[in-house]
This record gives structure tokens, sequence and C-alpha cells, in this order.
């Protein structure tokens, strides 16, 4: 190494970003402010309860959950560009599968679907896991491959449901 590289001194500084800084603190908080977004936009007067987009959009029959869940698909995003394990995906899966069946039921699965919050759920998983140094090594062969076919097994399941539900409400009206 030359000169100008560190002065001479042959030191090479870690520079992966960790959660705090660098590409990682940029996504967790775009991640942050996403959650906030669609699980806590409006706070209820009086109370620690907060009422997001989720919960309006999904009041739409099918086309709300469909761009719901597309919108949640940006944290999932960001796990797997933080390379958390595939349990951590799944169980973020599980968060957003609860959230739209539960968003099926009219009116008071829209309640349901704002109490359960998953998008700040599937937050918490995400940051807690960074925090504790849980990403997979980089170098695990096929690990990318994997996570983003799950993410798209997630996704299609998940679009899939709000595709129904639409189908369901547009035959209980004659449309179909």
């Amino acid at each position: 190494m030359s000169a100008a590289y560190g002065g001479g001194v042959n030191r090479l500084r870690d520079t992966r970003p960790t959660p705090r800084t660098g590409i990682a603190g940029s996504s967790t908080h775009s991640s942050r402010v996403l959650a906030r977004l669609m699980d806590d936009l409006f706070r209820i007067p009086g109370t620690r309860f907060g009422i997001g987009l989720d919960a309006l959009i999904g009041l739409i029959p099918g086309i709300g959950d469909a761009a719901g869940t597309a919108i949640s698909g940006v944290i999932l995003a960001h796990a797997v560009r933080h390379r958390v394990p595939l349990s951590v995906l799944l169980h973020m899966g599980w968060n957003l599968l609860v959230d739209a069946l539960l968003g099926l039921v009219p009116f008071v699965g829209d309640v349901a679907d704002a109490a359960h919050r998953a998008n700040v759920k599937n937050l918490r998983l995400l940051e807690s896991t960074i925090e504790q140094g849980r990403q997979v090594d980089a170098s695990v062969q096929g690990y990318v491959g994997r996570a983003v076919a799950l993410v798209v097994l997630i996704l299609a399941v998940l679009i899939a449901l709000a595709v129904l539900a639409l189908w369901a409400v547009l035959r209980l009206f004659g449309v179909l």
C-alpha cells in the first residue's frame, strides 16, 4: 500500500455499515417512516393508539389490501438488503399474512388490522435483528436468491388474497 492510503501505515478500516450509520441507517430510517405512515400516522386523542394509512386504504376491498401489501413489502426488501435470516423473513411474512387475513373481514377486520400493526412489528423485528448482529454472512451462497424467492412468494400469496377479496366483493354486488 502506498503512503497515499493512510500515511504509509497499512491499516484497513472496517467500512461495513452499522445499524446506526451508512446504508443500514438510511434504510432502517425509511422503514421506520414507512411503518409510521402505515400503522401509526394519526393518534386517537386521549389514547396511545394510532391509525395509519394501512387501515384507511384497507377499507377499499381488494385494491386497498393489495396496495397495503405492496407498500409493506418495502420493509421486507430492506430486511433482505440487511441479510436477515430466512426465519426472520418468514416471521415478517407471517405478520403480513395475519394482517391480510384480518383485512378480509369488512370493517371489523379493518379495526383488527389497525390493532395488529404488522408494519411496526416487522420494523421491530428488522431493527432488533440488525442490533443483535444476526445477519447472514455475505459469503453464504444462494442467500439472496432464497430470500428474494421467499419475499416474492409471501407477496404473491398476499396479493392473491387481495384479488380473492376483490372478486368476492364484485360477485356479492353482482358485477361478476
